[in-house]
């Protein structure tokens, strides 16, 4: 007899379901989120189990490596692309849990890609990096908000790399106000430090594979972003063409259409936002260091907004990676750009 199993994941609790090959519920429990729980109640139908689908929450790690530690066949629930029968008049977990066994077991469930355990924890503290570099920008930008607010004065980075709590006692009389900017002072120059040991770290345990070595040579993207890339895209196999990376890398606008007319738009948020980020800031570079790549966003920047210029330039970026990376090429600005 061949089961299929479907888990639908919360915070503090899991509900499984195992159904048969035709569809008919053989187990149906809440538990816990213990893994020994799990593991023990699957056990008497282990040899059974066909496969496991698990919803990709922000808690899968611990079950979905346990389940494959186990030595079951684990997918994991692309949520964003699953859609129930829209007549369902009431749903509950212990249906969202049926159905994602239903799904495996008619072949129509939608994937999402399980990152090799070993290498998603460096991921995961580029993540955390990325995350660290976002507040010392917001902490920078205060520190600007206040100069300006108080004095009318208009400081730069370079500047404010160079404050010190004497010279902000000498900029401002009132204490409240010392006593604000020397916060984010500290919380900046804090953050500074924690940003620079984990680039450390990350520059010592990783190395860019061969295929990612030739990203460097394109203009924007350095080492930091080169590593993002390839931690983030993992195997350049798993996407069919071209136009399936970029829209993983966001870099593909929404569109639906009727009758060759644009009746709204859908998710422009599928796909993943550290990639997205990691062109928009290549393209940000290669504006400034590429002759052509300028003149290619000055053309856009003619007819439509600054960021619409900017994506475009990301969109020019992702799509020239992907054959870089495929291919095993060098980057051609003229042919991508021309």
């Amino acid at each position: 007899m061949k089961l299929y199993g479907g888990i639908d994941l919360h915070s503090n609790n899991n509900v499984i379901h195992l159904v048969d090959k035709n569809g008919s519920n053989v187990l149906k429990k809440r538990l816990s989120n213990n893994l020994p729980m799990i593991l023990a109640l699957l056990e008497p139908y282990s040899d059974a189990i066909e496969g496991l689908v698990v919803e990709s929450t922000y808690n899968w790690y611990w079950l979905v490596d346990g389940l494959m530690e186990a030595g079951y066949k684990v997918h994991l629930a692309n949520t964003a692309a699953i859609q129930q029968y829209s007549g369902l008049k009431y749903g509950d977990d212990d249906s969202d849990a049926n159905w994602l066994a239903n799904m495996l077991r008619l072949n129509i469930l939608p994937e999402g890609y399980i990152y090799p355990k070993e290498a998603r924890m460096a991921r995961d503290l580029l993540r955390k990096r990325l995350q660290l570099v976002q507040q010392r920008t917001l902490n920078l930008i205060s520190i600007q908000g206040l100069y300006t607010r108080h004095l009318n004065i208009r400081l730069n980075s370079s500047k404010i790399k160079q404050l010190t709590p004497q010279i902000i006692a000498q900029n401002f009389c009132d204490s409240n106000v010392q006593l604000a900017v020397n916060g984010n002072l500290a919380v900046q120059q804090c953050l500074t430090q924690q940003i620079k040991s984990i680039e450390k770290s990350l520059k010592q345990q990783l190395k860019l594979k061969s295929e990612f070595i030739q990203l460097t040579s394109i203009d924007g993207i350095g080492i930091i972003l080169a590593l993002t890339i390839m931690l983030e895209t993992g195997s350049i196999k798993r996407f069919e063409n071209v136009g399936n990376y970029a829209s993983y890398c966001r870099c593909v606008s929404g569109a639906r259409y009727s009758n060759g007319k644009k009746k709204g738009t859908t998710n422009a948020k599928n796909g993943n936002k550290y990639l997205a980020w990691a062109f928009v800031e290549a393209a940000n570079f290669a504006i400034r260091h590429n002759e052509t790549i300028k003149k290619f966003y000055q053309r856009k920047l003619a007819k439509s907004h600054m960021m619409v210029a900017k994506k475009a330039v990301a969109h020019k970026l992702a799509r020239a990676c992907f054959y870089v990376l495929r291919d095993h090429v060098e980057f051609d600005a003229k042919k991508a750009f021309g």
